[in-house]
């Protein structure tokens, strides 16, 4: 007779009734959180897109929670500043962070990052998806993105563009 199935078996049995007997235990939930002001870490400046999401989201929560959110901008380094912060908070539910994709691009451009984006956070929703949209002013004599590589490829050097950070969504879209 073999000896593994028994052994499976007992195991199998140790763990249901583990879990039958663990079934009884109540579970206790903080019953007052939240009990102090929480902290929205923006990894970015005010007056944009994650800024204008950040203020919907504490209004909201506030009035939800009964509770004060307060927003704390800490913009830089394509967002690696603020995310960072967000990475080093205590993990006690007083400190989110809105999260930008960046903070899942980094890891590849940069050599040292401050930050695990799947160790050191836990998601907890998806609240927008942000479009990214290339204009350019009207002097430049291109129509489409087809035209404008054409023109780069002509006049190498001599087109600029403004991204907002190494390894940002806008860097790395024109990339």
């Amino acid at each position: 007779m073999n000896a593994a199935p028994t052994m499976r078996g007992a195991a199998a049995m140790l763990l249901a009734s583990f879990a039958i007997g663990s079934s009884n235990t109540p579970a206790y939930a903080q019953a007052n959180y939240p009990a102090k002001t929480i902290r929205l870490i923006v990894p970015s400046s005010p007056g944009g897109g994650t800024d204008r999401t950040a203020r919907f989201i504490s209004t909201k929560l506030s009035e939800r929670l009964g509770q004060s959110v307060t927003l704390d901008y800490k913009p830089g380094a394509a967002a690696m500043i603020g995310t960072e912060a967000g990475a080093r908070a205590a993990p006690d539910g007083y400190t989110l962070l809105i999260a930008q994709s960046t903070m899942t691009i980094v890891p590849s451009v940069y050599r040292k990052v401050p930050f695990d984006p799947t160790k050191d956070f836990a998601p907890i929703s998806r609240v927008a998806v942000v479009p990214l949209l290339l204009v350019g002013h009207p002097s430049l004599p291109v129509k489409n993105v087809k035209e404008l590589i054409a023109l780069a490829k002509a006049r190498p050097g001599e087109i600029d563009y403004v991204a907002g950070g190494y390894g940002g969504n806008s860097h790395m879209s024109m990339e």
